[in-house]
């Protein structure tokens, strides 16, 4: 009997040191969980300050006639906007958006007339991009695309009484990194090229010639700003 009187206190001590003992343990479902990874948004925007170059020159005929000489547009410095937008880690697609403002002379034997017109571009342009991974806060990519320029204000000036230049399509090639300072900011360098030929109109006031060109603008576009991944 003292066997079994003991046996039963044991039991029902136990029973009463467990639930104390349960009590000075962290409770598993009060215990915050870690937290779980979030993915960066796919929205991704950079603004850069933007030198535009053309690779000029031009066919020029004027009465039907080609002439010896070629026309040039001038280099241009502008903001610009783009807005990403990522499909996977390593695929997105990039839309640029700015405004160039260019004057147009003449070159070679054109060259004694001078600033023959000015025009404003509206070139959006559409890339779809890799993006390389794996490298730390050294993000670079390259890119290929399609573009559209349109030609905005477009002015006659010096000898000229009209001038037209028209819009056109074109095709560009991109090459680029981020570096990011943390999840969100970081630096751009970027670096694309443009091929766009568009034609142009233009009137020559003494005896009202017309001039046409075929144009071959084709410029760098060399940027670097700041990155903003959402």
């Amino acid at each position: 009997m003292n066997a079994f009187y003991r046996a039963t206190a044991a039991l029902l001590l136990g029973s009463v040191a467990l639930p104390a003992m349960a009590a000075d343990l962290p409770s598993m479902a009060g215990a915050p969980l870690a937290p779980a990874y979030a993915a960066p948004s796919p929205w991704m925007i950079r603004v850069r300050a933007l030198a535009v170059l053309p690779q000029s020159s031009a066919s020029v005929y004027a009465n039907g006639v080609l002439q010896a000489g070629g026309l040039k547009a001038s280099d241009s410095v502008v903001p610009e906007l783009d807005i990403s937008y990522f499909f996977t880690k390593n695929i997105a697609a990039e839309l640029v958006l700015g405004v160039t403002p260019h004057r147009v002379k003449g070159t070679g034997g054109l060259a004694g007339l001078g600033t023959i017109g000015s025009t404003l571009l509206l070139p959006p342009t559409l890339m779809l991009q890799y993006h390389f991974t794996d490298l730390g806060a050294f993000k670079p990519y390259v890119g290929a695309g399609v573009n559209y320029t349109f030609m905005l204000d477009n002015k006659a000036k010096g000898p000229m009484t009209a001038f037209h230049v028209k819009d056109a399509p074109g095709l560009a090639l991109q090459v680029g990194f981020d570096y990011m300072i943390d999840q969100h900011w970081g630096i751009n360098v970027d670096v694309k090229k443009l091929w766009l030929r568009p034609d142009a109109t233009a009137t020559i006031a003494a005896g009202s010639i017309p001039v046409s060109a075929k144009v071959k603008l084709d410029p760098w576009l060399i940027g670097t700003g700041v990155t903003y991944r959402f």
